[in-house]
């Protein structure tokens, strides 16, 4: 491609998408989401980075990108970063201009992922209680259970979607039951989860609009579940927060409809992307698949693997709430810093040949599940979830082979994972 080439590819793409490549074609190394084909392959990208610019500044967001494992490490225990977004410039850009749109939310309030102490300690303490080793444990012979049940279901021609038959039904239902819900209402969480994620990474006015009208009709639902848990109160999740708001000292009740929204959405989104990934990885490298079948003892690694070699979420962000100095950069009040966990699970400082995919790595290394104080709440519940499905499939589809060359990526830069996965066995 020549300059003018160039330059009229630049163009085309608006001054956002113009400033992002022409920072790529000028340093060859800069963070794209616009790039083509960085949906169904950000890696080489991060390649690029880890290599030449592992700190790194882009003009068209004002933020800095960090990808090296210790980095990232480091950066997701540092008490001088919030998770708490409303604190950004960014935020109130992005609330000046919803509001002049009309589609700006003003009940939204913050979830664990978006709080800091003592608000996040708070509500963390009460809901970590339903993901214990010892509750998740309890979970195991159900999970096995509803993976026997949706395999059963399966076209008896011989060919099946992972997606839509296995990877997101099992999770979102495995929640729901945990929170209380009705399985007849999980197709309507599908459609909600969908249109609430839209506005994760790259999105529009539309995608906003969407996604405010899917969370005011959400939580209107989770308003009827939580007015029958309180004449008739059960033994499941809504019905503890609920009695944890009734306290007045732990959660508001607002906190109650943001919490369950959030494991609604956490539970369907990650580990169907996990399963949906795993299942990839293992097809596309039929050795891994064979060493996983002659010895299932390997799932549980093997899992490990899939979460630091393809993870299903790539990203997360912090904001300076003190002004420091990192590795030679100046971090200003304010400003946003993303940290690449997919890029940091791939920095050969911390995992040797990263590109290779070896369900047998002595020491899988990765932070799929973030570090420190927001730590995943939910990771224990998605490794045993992955790791039954996986096992099943291997065990009862022997043949299990890919029906299409390329599957197709959902176009979400924080969240990686596939629209469908055909597959015959």
């Amino acid at each position: 491609m020549d300059w003018k080439e160039k330059a009229q590819e630049i163009a085309s793409r608006g001054v956002v998408r113009g400033v992002a490549a022409w920072e790529r074609l000028r340093t060859g190394a800069c963070y794209d989401p616009f790039a083509p084909g960085f949906y169904e392959n950000p890696y080489p990208q991060y390649e690029r980075l880890l290599e030449r610019d592992p700190v790194h500044r882009i003009t068209f967001g004002q933020a800095w990108i960090v990808s090296r494992f210790d980095d990232v490490e480091a950066l997701l225990r540092d008490p001088r970063l919030s998770a708490d977004d409303r604190k950004s410039r960014r935020f109130d850009a992005m609330r000046k201009r919803l509001q002049k749109a009309g589609v700006w939310d003003e009940e939204q309030t913050p979830t664990l992922l978006r709080s800091d102490p003592p608000d996040h300690t708070r509500m963390r303490r009460l809901v970590s209680k339903a993901f214990t080793p010892r509750a998740v444990a309890a979970l195991e012979p159900r999970i096995v259970k509803l993976v026997g049940e949706l395999l059963d279901t399966v076209s008896p021609a011989g060919e099946m979607d992972l997606i839509r038959d296995l990877a997101y039904p099992l999770p979102v239902q495995v929640i729901a039951e945990m929170l209380g819900v009705p399985n007849q209402d999980l197709e309507r969480f599908k459609h909600w989860s969908d249109e609430i994620v839209r506005t994760l990474g790259v999105s529009n006015l539309d995608d906003f609009r969407r996604s405010r009208k899917a969370g005011k009709e959400l939580r209107a639902y989770l308003e009827g579940i939580a007015e029958e848990r309180r004449r008739e109160p059960r033994e499941d999740l809504i019905s503890g927060l609920l009695r944890a708001e009734e306290k007045g000292d732990t959660l508001s009740i607002a906190e109650v409809y943001a919490t369950c929204s959030l494991l609604l959405i956490a539970g369907n989104e990650t580990t169907t992307n996990l399963i949906g990934n795993a299942v990839l990885a293992l097809l596309r490298h039929p050795d891994q698949l064979a060493l996983l079948r002659d010895d299932p003892g390997l799932v549980e690694n093997a899992v490990e693997e899939v979460l630091r070699f393809d993870p299903p979420v790539q990203l997360t962000a912090r904001l300076v709430a003190e002004e420091f100095e990192f590795r030679g950069r100046r971090f200003e009040k304010g400003q946003e810093i993303v940290l690449l966990l997919a890029a940091a699970n791939r920095d050969p400082s911390a995992n040797p040949e990263p590109g290779r995919f070896d369900v047998t790595r002595s020491e899988v290394r990765h932070l799929s599940f973030g570090h420190g104080l927001h730590f995943c709440l939910g990771a224990n519940l998605a490794r045993l979830e992955a790791r039954i499905a996986i096992s099943a499939l291997i065990r009862r589809l022997p043949r299990l082979r890919l029906a299409v060359l390329q599957p197709r990526w959902r176009d979400n830069t924080i969240l990686h994972g596939l629209q469908s996965l055909p597959v015959s066995f």
